[in-house]
């Protein structure tokens, strides 16, 4: 239980850490830069960044789910802090595949074309879903922290 607590927190840690980063420092710092300079800059950010989402991925649900069914008995006996903690980190997980697959090809591709408007919208996109994912994870690592006092 204690190896699956911390590399459940560290996973945490890295993906809303690295999302945080992004959104509140990284973007607003590249913003004024020339749009071809900009997302050129992200098209490398971009494939840094999800690899290690990736591995906190497959790190959060192997060592979530291991703890529930190995340390807490299942989610009967688990409490309703893990309920809302696996929903909203499935509902990220599914986010974060949506933003890979879809609005990410799309937006790698025109950055290799220098069709910057198009890579400018499929970055707007990828954006709102990380500000999503942004908000979801801040509130589920909220629950993570408090979820035992909770009740």
């Amino acid at each position: 239980m204690i190896i699956g607590m911390a590399l459940h927190v560290l996973a945490a840690v890295v993906w809303v850490g690295g999302m945080f980063f992004a959104h509140m420092v990284l973007r607003p710092s590249a913003g004024p830069l020339e749009p071809a300079v900009r997302l050129s800059l992200w098209s490398r950010v971009f494939p840094r960044f999800f690899f290690w989402v990736w591995l906190c991925v497959a790190s959060l649900l192997v060592s979530g789910f291991g703890m529930v069914f190995l340390g807490l008995g299942g989610f009967a006996a688990a409490g309703g802090s893990v309920d809302a903690m696996t929903a909203l980190g499935v509902v990220m997980a599914a986010i974060f595949a949506y933003i890979y697959f879809a609005p990410w090809p799309r937006f790698r591709r025109a950055v290799a074309a220098a069709d910057w408007p198009v890579a400018e919208a499929n970055l707007r996109a990828i954006r709102l879903l990380v500000t999503t994912n942004l908000t979801l994870g801040l509130v589920t690592s909220a629950i993570g922290a408090s979820g035992r006092y909770l009740g």
